[in-house]
């Protein structure tokens, strides 16, 4: 198939189109390439690529195509939260645009890059697909109203998908400190401490990037009527944990570190728990390969071989809102989240 991924350069767009390379498939990508500062190991530039805001897609830029894999946008909640017009114009009014042109050059696949996070506050118990939306970001109401309209676009020629991510973790050549497993891995190799800025108590689903990569490639290979407006949550529903499991399992891989609380530590209103069965069921070849032992031990040993240090860990490099609050500052980044001409000089 000939695929146009978005966000293609990533994080987690820089785990998936290899995988998709290795499958046969043509892959173009369509980035602004926000993060290039962010290479982790090696520049992820491989394919033929659209330099161009998700804002600026044309009709000619999906002549041709066969599925569009919609992972660009504003990628998590302190993200979204900087300026919640903003998080609106590009999560969800540009992605509405952009399934649009797609339905209008007879794309006839869209997969959304959705989230666990439009079931929000929803407590402790197991939750489906079935269960009622309850954002408590513009990150996830973005994502909510997503998907509501993406289904009123879906026809027999256009058929989307919303798979929802677990919160996602693991190594990546645009890498994330902003992801919880990641952050509290980074910062007990460089501390000493696995450090908890809540009380531990909420419940996250986590994936890892290559079983998120994974439930894309199911997704796209599965016979239409399986998958044509469904959602699916996209994880392990034995992989939910409370902050405080992930904080324990991260301090057993990491030698010589303990469990520490900031003063103001307390509970967090975003806690859910998903049930990951429906995925499994209806795409049987999605096998997820991770556990959080195993991806703590990738990421422990993985910044082991890589030397990162505190200052990697705390400079903005390699977390979204703090490297996009940089490139502002430097003039490179205008307050629309555009490319300068400073930039583009410097290009």
């Amino acid at each position: 198939m000939r695929i146009l991924v978005t966000g293609h350069l990533g994080y987690i767009g820089t785990c998936l189109v290899p995988m998709l390379l290795e499958r046969g498939h043509t892959v173009i990508g369509m980035d602004s390439d926000l993060y290039r500062r962010s290479n982790f190991g090696h520049d992820p530039r491989s394919v033929r690529s659209i330099q161009k805001d998700i804002r600026d897609a044309q009709p000619e830029d999906f002549r041709n195509i066969d599925a569009v894999i919609h992972l660009a946008g504003l990628s998590n909640d302190p993200l979204g939260d900087l300026d919640p017009d903003l998080t609106y114009q590009i999560n969800e009014q540009a992605t509405i645009r952009l399934a649009k042109l797609a339905k209008s050059q007879g794309v006839e696949r869209f997969l959304f890059s959705s989230s666990c996070s439009t079931y929000g506050a929803a407590g402790d118990d197991f939750i489906d697909e079935t269960a009622d939306f309850n954002p408590v970001t513009p990150y996830g109401e973005s994502k909510v109203n997503v998907e509501k309209k993406l289904s009123r676009l879906a026809d027999d020629d256009f058929s989307p998908t919303y798979l929802r991510n677990a919160t996602a973790y693991g190594v990546s050549p645009r890498l994330r400190f902003d992801l919880v497993v990641n952050n509290l891995t980074a910062w007990a190799m460089a501390t000493g401490e696995v450090f908890l800025k809540s009380d531990g108590t909420p419940w996250r689903p986590i994936a890892h990037i290559g079983d998120i990569s994974l439930a894309f490639i199911a997704a796209l290979d599965a016979d239409r009527d399986l998958i044509h407006d469904e959602a699916f949550n996209v994880g392990r529903t034995d992989e939910n944990f409370q902050i405080r499991e992930i904080a324990e399992v991260i301090r057993d891989t990491v030698p010589n570190t303990e469990i520490g609380f900031a003063e103001d530590a307390g509970p967090d209103e975003r806690t859910y728990r998903v049930n990951c069965e429906k995925i499994r069921r209806v795409l049987p070849e999605f096998e997820p390969q991770w556990t959080l032992e195993k991806g703590a031990r990738e990421l422990y040993d993985t910044f082991t071989a890589q030397e990162v240090k505190l200052e990697d860990f705390e400079g903005p490099r390699y977390k979204r809102l703090a490297h996009i609050q940089q490139l502002q500052k430097q003039g490179l980044l205008d307050e629309t989240l555009r490319w300068t001409a400073q930039a583009r000089a410097i290009a």
